[in-house]
């Protein structure tokens, strides 16, 4: 085996790829939905398509893992990511695009919940925060880069661009898996059944509940559509619970949901994320639409927030090693609440300076939270389960995502409609509709206060034979 700190930077490459692409894309937006000429909630399924899928494949990596190993699965993920990318980069139409942004997430998905299993497997469980800090790295590195990457891309190459810078670096990181990662190819493979009613039931459950969420609008709450999709959603659901209970190899191990304290962790995942990609979604709009900032000015202002929050991802995983999550986690969440607070409140004639506060803001907040959430996760449950619960893990962080930001899609729209018909301005109407979309996500934030306050305050060194009886 390679230096574990050899084997960590290959994963930090690996993760750049996926969260370079993702803040990219954020920036490019309100160009792309200009370019095609579609409305809000048709644009957002270049990034909701993504992250369903993303999440809808994430539960196959704790079987495909034991299928055909580490090494397999994550450079296969890789290789396909990147044809994905190439395709995302020549697509001439919306439904090409979203198609692509689809494959390209099924490459994807394997990624992080491999990186975590690797990493626990590679590091001791009192080094686990820290290594999970520094894999952070490559998760922040793309925030930070990449909306003034993406913006000056866009502005100067156009927006296709955006997607072919995956390329060159998904050959550094193919060329580093072969040189650091082959000894996982020694890992005993198990050749255990899959679980395909329960697959096929999770799928159908979570593309229903988008699609509700984005048809709401446009059919109306009480209307056959919406009824008909919500009986078949509610019905799939019980099915699934149903199956996952009777099933050799459940695609969710319904047992981790008795842990509490993996429960409040994913509780605070599933609100954080929704709060934070659904806000990161209306950002764009805006900085471009509201404020009249152009793609790269767009870029250059919410590059600060991203290397705050880059420069603590190591340092709170740290501290969350030495003193415990629970503290950390709150604090982030009331100063992402602040954040958010201040975003609800920008509109025409914002100065700057009120606009960098509220973007450094958030980028303190999610630097303190994100490595100590991670770590507590992990840390929840036995050795053996982490794979299971980092898949968990990762499926719902983009389910909350995907939903919060279709949540606050259906917010925007229902506004902005209200508003043109009361005879308000466009700009007017659009100035409303950020500002609720924005406080919808201030108040996910506010209840994920309520699971952090169970989350363990012990280190994880005194609470290790306690985690060990779990």
């Amino acid at each position: 085996m390679k230096n574990k700190y050899v084997i960590l930077s290959t994963l930090m490459i690996g993760t750049l790829m996926g969260s370079l692409d993702s803040s990219i894309v954020n920036v490019s937006l309100p160009i792309i939905r200009k370019d095609f000429d579609c409305r809000m909630d048709q644009i957002q399924w270049v990034v909701t398509a993504y992250m369903l899928s993303f999440s809808l494949f994430m539960p196959l990596t704790s079987w495909l893992k034991d299928r055909i190993g580490f090494f397999n699965l994550y450079v296969g993920g890789l290789v396909v990511f990147t044809l994905a990318s190439l395709l995302c980069g020549i697509s001439a139409n919306l439904e090409i695009l979203v198609a692509s942004r689809v494959l390209q997430a099924i490459g994807g998905g394997s990624l992080p919940p491999t990186a975590m299993a690797i990493m626990s497997t590679v590091f001791p469980k009192e080094e686990r925060g820290k290594a999970i800090g520094w894999w952070g790295m490559g998760s922040v590195v793309g925030p930070t880069i990449g909306p003034t990457l993406g913006g000056f891309l866009t502005r100067e190459f156009g927006w296709h661009s955006i997607f072919l810078i995956n390329l060159p670096i998904s050959v550094v990181a193919i060329g580093m898996c072969f040189y650091s990662l082959g000894f996982l190819r020694q890992v005993p493979k198990k050749y255990l059944k899959f679980d395909f009613k329960g697959f096929a039931s999770l799928t159908v459950f979570l593309l229903l509940l988008q699609l509700v969420l984005v048809r709401l609008e446009n059919v109306g709450l009480f209307s056959i559509e919406i009824i008909g999709l919500f009986v078949i959603l509610v019905a799939s659901f019980i099915y699934f619970i149903k199956v996952e209970k009777r099933a050799e190899s459940p695609i969710i191990n319904l047992r981790l949901f008795k842990n509490t304290r993996f429960v409040s962790c994913i509780l605070v995942t599933i609100a954080r994320s929704a709060a934070l990609f659904g806000g990161l979604f209306l950002a764009p709009f805006l900085l471009q639409g509201l404020l009249r900032y152009n793609e790269l000015q767009s870029g250059l202002i919410l590059f600060p927030g991203a290397l705050v929050m880059g420069l603590l991802m190591p340092i709170s995983g740290t501290l969350a090693d030495k003193y415990g999550s629970r503290g950390l986690t709150i604090s982030g969440l009331l100063i992402l609440a602040i954040s958010t607070f201040q975003f609800s409140t920008l509109g025409i004639g914002s100065v700057l300076t009120s606009i960098l506060i509220a973007v450094c803001l958030r980028g303190l907040g999610l630097g303190l939270l994100i490595s100590p959430i991670s770590s507590a996760t992990v840390n929840s449950v036995k050795l053996e389960q982490v794979a299971m619960a980092s898949s968990i893990n990762s499926l719902l962080l983009q389910v909350g995502g995907s939903l919060g930001i279709a949540m606050l899609t259906f917010t925007h729209q229902n506004v902005y409609n209200n508003k043109i018909a009361l005879g308000f301005s466009t700009m007017e109407a659009e100035q409303f509709a950020l500002h609720r979309g924005f406080t919808v996500s201030l108040i996910l934030i506010l209840l994920a206060l309520i699971p952090a306050s169970k989350i363990p305050s012990k280190n994880i060194v005194t609470a290790k034979k306690e985690q060990n009886n779990i």
